[in-house]
């Protein structure tokens, strides 16, 4: 039930009055699961049969450049394969895909857990629809650090949001990524812009300072936060908040609407001490209600004028570059830790090292320096 004094929300909001727990399941997308009807019939869907058909690397270029849900949803789960015959089909498409991507507008949305990223990502990305937006939403969701699995339960809090067919949801797990961000969340970025989503939301776990990297892959970088939820300079702390172009204070309703102006104060107040994360741009702090969706047309205002300013001074067309370039870097990391942990001669010391570690008998530097010399000595050659 909704709050008197909290008023009617609009109709892009989430808010409808209704069960608060209420979950309705829908069938998933044949060939693919973004949990959304076809805009057409997908040409690689067959009826009565749960497995399609594998796809070539032009079926996946063309599906994803015809707006074909079905196809854009098995595109990613290509790219996101780690199997090596996936991942060379995947350069394929990407690089055929590459000269119709870099359209969109890349929004970064973290915040500590219980803030409402989910609620406000909905409410946000249904005001963009009405706005004549086309609304692509990248959703991390964190994997255990036991089973190594995620829930990807993200699309059930954005129930409207995913019935809309001008949105594609897709969550992703971590996988223990630094940062709380998939590891191909930047291939997927490219491929939802030739899809034609001209806004990515990218929604990523919140792990606190980690979350640079969410920095290395958007344009516009947003904060949500919380108030009455302790020291309010807690949040004020350098770290992620230096890296952000705005901060927002969520929950803004209701009993919790003094408390939120008084916290939007204090961060308004602390942001004018700290370096811009972005050069020309000083960083905000407002309110918003991701119940209500007051306060949301004011986000995207500022995102608009963050774009207009650093388009005009060359800071957004500076950053894009400098992003492709941590990617490139970021590859080769990725790249170089694959390839030593697949080395058979790793593979075999791991459990003596293990061993020893275990016993007392070999410091964590020690082993560390002779797996790391191991791995660059000469391998032998067996007659």
């Amino acid at each position: 039930m909704m709050d008197n004094d909290r008023g009617k929300p609009p109709d892009w909001a989430p808010a409808d009055g209704g069960d608060a727990f209420a979950v309705s399941i829908r069938r998933g997308v044949a060939g693919g699961h973004d949990g959304l009807s076809l805009d057409k019939p997908s040409p690689d869907s067959r009826s009565g049969s749960l497995r399609a058909p594998n796809l070539t690397p032009n079926d996946y270029v063309r599906g994803v450049l015809e707006k074909d849900r079905g196809v854009l949803a098995r595109t990613i789960t290509l790219i996101e394969s780690n199997a090596p015959r996936h991942q060379a089909a995947a350069r394929e498409v990407l690089n055929a895909l590459l000269p119709h991507a870099g359209k969109s507008l890349r929004v970064g949305i973290t915040g500590v857990p219980g803030a409402g990223k989910s609620t406000l990502i909905e409410t946000l990305g249904l005001y963009l629809i009405e706005q004549g937006h086309r609304v692509a939403v990248l959703a991390v969701d964190p994997s255990s650090s036991v089973t190594r699995g995620s829930i990807l339960g993200d699309k059930t809090r954005m129930e409207k949001l995913s019935r809309r067919p001008e949105c594609f949801i897709r969550p992703s797990p971590s996988g223990g990524t630094l940062g709380g961000v998939a590891r191909k969340s930047r291939e997927n970025i490219l491929v939802c812009e030739a899809a034609g989503f001209d806004v990515i939301l990218v929604e990523t776990v919140g792990v606190g300072q980690s979350e640079i990297t969410v920095r290395s892959m958007v344009d516009f970088f947003l904060l949500l936060m919380i108030a009455g939820a302790g020291d309010e300079l807690q949040g004020i702390k350098k770290g992620v908040v230096e890296i952000a172009d705005a901060l927002v204070v969520n929950k803004a309703d209701g009993d919790n609407l003094a408390r939120a102006q008084a916290a939007r104060s204090e961060y308004a107040l602390a942001l004018k001490y700290l370096t811009p994360a972005t050069p020309g741009w000083q960083p905000r702090a407002s309110t918003v209600s991701a119940l209500t969706g007051s306060g949301v047309p004011e986000i995207w205002k500022m995102v608009e004028e963050f774009a207009e300013l650093t388009r005009n001074s060359g800071e957004f067309s500076h950053r894009r570059r400098h992003q492709a370039e941590q990617w490139v870097f970021a590859l080769i990391e990725e790249h170089l830790k694959n390839t030593f942990f697949r080395d058979p001669r790793i593979q075999a010391a791991i459990p003596e090292i293990h061993r020893r570690i275990d016993k007392g008998e070999i410091l964590p530097t020690a082993a560390a320096e002779h797996l790391l010399d191991l791995f660059a000595s000469e391998p032998e050659i067996r007659e």
